[in-house]
C-alpha cells in the first residue's frame, strides 16, 4: 500500500495513532478485536477506516512483533 495508514498529529486525539485523515484511534481496532468483536463489525461501527486500512494495520502490527520477539530473543542467547 503506497497511501499512509497511521497518523499521528498532536492536534488529532492529543496525538494518539489514528488511521490516516480520521478520528479513529489506532487502539480501539484491536480493543474490539481483542474481545472477540469481528473485523466486518468494527468496519460497521467505523466506518471512515476502510478495510484495507484495518488489513494493513493488523499485518504491519504482526510483523512488528516478531521482529520484537526476535531482537529479545536473540539478546537472551547472547547472555
Amino acid at each position: 500500500m503506497k497511501n499512509p495508514v497511521i497518523q499521528i498529529d498532536p492536534e488529532i486525539q492529543s496525538g494518539e495513532p489514528v488511521f490516516f485523515q480520521t478520528r479513529v484511534p489506532i487502539k480501539s481496532l484491536f480493543d474490539y478485536l481483542s474481545t472477540g468483536e469481528s473485523l466486518e463489525t468494527y468496519l460497521e461501527d467505523f466506518p471512515a477506516v476502510t478495510k484495507e486500512q484495518a488489513l494493513v494495520v493488523i499485518e504491519q502490527s504482526g510483523h512488528l512483533l516478531l521482529q520484537a520477539y526476535q531482537i529479545i530473543n536473540a539478546e537472551n542467547i547472547v547472555r
